[in-house]
């Protein structure tokens, strides 16, 4: 099964795979994931970070087969919403559509919080004190505003500018990385543990430890499919975008298991090491102070800035898509369909995007809390309507291949199996154990998947809508 769409307005696709692929991993933000998500993993299985986060890797590449596969037959700006829409059918595309709406919606506004969280590290590492300032309601209005000129040009320079800033992420991260490695291993470094490679195995984790632990080191993968998003927008979508999917996935998994390995090394293997680790608030600043100087801490702390900035553009380039997509076939109002004719975007969905993410943002300040709850409230809403999303998109694509479409071989549903599996692990990892206001987010995210159900089971229209459009496409 194959289906294809013109871009929003008809007009050229401009976007190539390198660009697609900055979408996806700029939604990922390597250097905010590297900074933050193996502070909790260390907390947990001690020195093995670098071992989880290549199981993570795979469980990763699992879900990730779902898109890829499906991408190759389907070119839509919807992603899941048309990936489940044509396997599963118009309501189930609607419902999982909508599940990632949420995601979308919530990752946008945590990733403002994250603007202002490396924002106040990098005043921080230049010695000034932000405290007072609260800097951080300032932050998110900037970002937004920064954000919009940007977006509200064509895709190209949203995708070349994140492909710009990530670019220089990873080179930094890795040239620190190599310094820690070379310090390290000519015993010219703050630790005495040598480079241990047992770091690369379980150290004597329980599978149950690494799995649990696993499960915040995925995390680092969250938006993946956000490149998706832009497949009518795109050359050759049904290559392009599953190969710009699968190097994101892959790009991603190879440099945050070696800055993972390098980190661990870092900080010591010893209980010692693993303590600090755990206890750190960035590790890239703190390891950058330790290993090169206090200037590299600070370019390392501004460089986190831009590429959480460059994560914001591409969540917020998701969103819009999406609500493009849903407003299209019905459901949202009008106006977000529109695309001026000098323009390849749909501009009206693009000033949503960004004025819900800020709406939502300072929310938070607005009851008492600041930038880290901003970060993590939204994050664990996110992750929580994404493993609904990333499911329906599994679902869908185990049924493709039981039906025997797109010439895919039975064999190859062992993929979305595991997938299903590992996010089933992924969600009730989430929703046990947490203390509040975390017990509370699985019930508001429920509530959101559930309106998606409850919309399209009182709107048969707006199912027929879709189904019309989607059965639409070519079919192989």
């Amino acid at each position: 099964m194959s289906t294809s769409q013109s871009p929003p307005r008809g007009g050229p696709r401009v976007l190539n795979t390198y660009e697609v692929a900055a979408i996806s991993i700029g939604f990922m933000g390597p250097v905010m994931a590297m900074s933050l998500n193996g502070i909790g993993v260390a907390g947990l299985v001690g020195a093995a970070v670098p071992f989880t986060f290549a199981v993570a890797f795979v469980g990763s590449l699992f879900v990730a087969y779902a898109f890829v596969r499906l991408l190759q037959r389907i070119t839509h700006a919807g992603s899941v919403y048309a990936l489940a829409g044509v396997t599963l059918g118009p309501k189930a595309g609607f419902f999982g559509g909508f599940a990632l709406l949420g995601t979308y919606i919530f990752m946008t506004s945590c990733i403002l919080g994250a603007c202002a969280v490396f924002f106040e590290a990098m005043l921080g590492e230049l010695g000034v004190d932000s405290s007072r300032m609260q800097m951080w309601l300032i932050v998110p209005v900037v970002v937004v505003a920064v954000g919009l000129f940007v977006n509200l040009r064509e895709s190209q320079i949203a995708a070349r500018t994140t492909l710009a800033i990530g670019m220089v992420g990873i080179a930094v991260m890795v040239l620190l990385a190599l310094v820690i490695l070379f310090r390290v291993g000519m015993g010219n470094a703050p630790v005495n543990t040598g480079i241990d490679f047992s770091v690369l195995t379980p150290r004597g984790n329980s599978w149950s430890a690494i799995m649990t632990a696993s499960v915040f080191a995925f995390l680092s993968w969250a938006g993946f499919e956000s490149g998706s998003s832009l497949g009518e927008e795109t050359r050759d979508a049904k290559k392009s975008i599953p190969a710009a999917l699968l190097a994101a996935v892959g790009i991603g998994g190879l440099v945050y298991v070696f800055v993972m390995f390098a980190q661990t090394i870092g900080f010591g293997t010893d209980a010692a090491g693993v303590a600090d680790f755990a206890s750190s608030s960035s590790t890239l600043t703190t390891l950058s102070s330790r290993y090169i100087g206090p200037w590299f801490a600070v370019l390392i702390s501004v460089i986190a800035f831009a590429v959480a900035f460059g994560s914001f553009l591409s969540s917020s380039v998701a969103t819009s898509r999406l609500l493009f997509a849903l407003a299209r076939d019905g459901f949202g109002p009008k106006f977000l369909t529109e695309v001026p004719e000098d323009k390849n975007v749909p501009v009206k969905a693009v000033w949503v995007s960004h004025l819900q993410a800020l709406i939502l943002a300072l929310a938070v300040g607005l009851i008492g809390f600041g930038s880290i709850e901003i970060y993590y409230w939204y994050a664990t809403l996110a992750t929580l309507c994404m493993v609904v999303a990333y499911g329906m998109a599994s679902v869908g694509a185990a049924n493709f291949i039981l039906r025997g479409h797109g010439g895919l071989a039975k064999w190859e549903l062992i993929f979305p199996v595991l997938a299903l599996g590992y996010l089933s692990f992924v969600f009730f990892v989430q929703i046990v154990g947490q203390g509040p206001p975390y017990t509370y987010f699985p019930w508001i995210a429920a509530l959101w998947c559930v309106a998606g159900l409850v919309i399209i089971r009182l709107r048969p229209s707006l199912a027929k809508r879709i189904g019309e459009r989607l059965t639409r496409e070519e079919i192989v």
